[in-house]
């Protein structure tokens, strides 16, 4: 499960759960994280020392930080990072969200490559805490754009669309080649063990091309099928997504939840990659 900000009242909600929880410390606070080693210590202390018995799994400093914040990313990531090992809670892992955007192409998946050095930067970083990537990763809005994508490669609907890629794999979804595109620019920025986590994905059901009820469910229900099975570049690799809200969650916990307006998978149409 993912909230966008700490909040109090869903954090005691979560307490004794056992729910897996990714904790964005939102975009506005992230110049402040990077500010000094204390800004980060304050937050620690307000946010996650009081709920001892939520399963706090990543904390993503930043969610798609536009370029104008993107040098807060790396310094709030290595504060929030001491301030947890200080603070006994080094089983968090510290991370940012990115969409996939931050790549140069994601057409071909062995062309995968990072289009700012500080992305180079905080993989490196991740690799050296054993975090993962947290990503955002939304095929219709390549599917959307003027393409020649074809709906089945991009809801995982049986058919005989395949694509071809540089180093011999074969692809047969678009989610999968968008994935393994940032796999590539992990490994040429020379962290390939960083594991990627899918944060985010889904499919609006109205407001564009190919945005029906019918497509959205098709493309939701077969996110689900597909999603233990990796990619071509690795298969089984990838095994950890997460849904805007858990359908395990305790009662208490949902009618918190109902009042964020979370839903299983995000389906409402979001702005362009």
């Amino acid at each position: 499960m993912r909230i966008y900000a700490p909040d109090p009242e869903m954090l005691r909600a979560l307490d004794g759960t056992g729910i897996d929880l990714v904790m964005d410390v939102g975009n506005e606070n992230l110049a402040a994280l990077a500010s000094g080693p204390d800004a980060a210590s304050t937050w620690v202390r307000d946010n996650v020392l009081p709920y001892p018995g939520v399963r706090i799994k990543y904390i993503a400093a930043g969610n798609e930080v536009p370029d104008a914040g993107t040098g807060s990313i790396l310094p709030a990531m290595q504060n929030l990072n001491g301030a947890l090992l200080a603070a006994g809670r080094g089983d968090i892992k510290v991370s940012t969200a990115v969409k996939v955007s931050v790549l140069v192409s994601s057409s071909a998946p062995s062309d995968g490559e990072f289009k700012d050095a500080y992305m180079t930067d905080v993989s490196r970083l991740l690799a050296s805490t054993g975090a993962p990537l947290l990503a955002n990763v939304y095929p219709y809005f390549a599917y959307d754009n003027p393409s020649d994508i074809l709906l089945s490669y991009a809801t995982f609907q049986p058919g005989t669309t395949t694509v071809g890629d540089n180093n011999g794999l074969t692809y047969t979804n678009l989610f999968d080649a968008m994935v393994d595109a940032l796999y590539t620019a992990m490994e040429k920025a020379g962290s390939p063990a960083v594991p990627i986590v899918i944060l985010e994905s889904g499919w609006p059901s109205d407001g564009g091309v190919g945005a029906t009820v019918g497509n959205a469910q098709a493309y939701n229900q077969n996110l689900i099928n597909h999603v233990g099975n990796g990619t071509p570049r690795g298969p089984g690799r990838w095994r950890r997504t997460y849904s805007q809200c858990s359908m395990r969650t305790s009662r208490r916990v949902m009618r918190r939840i109902s009042t964020l307006g979370c839903s299983t998978v995000r389906t409402s149409r979001r702005r362009s990659l």
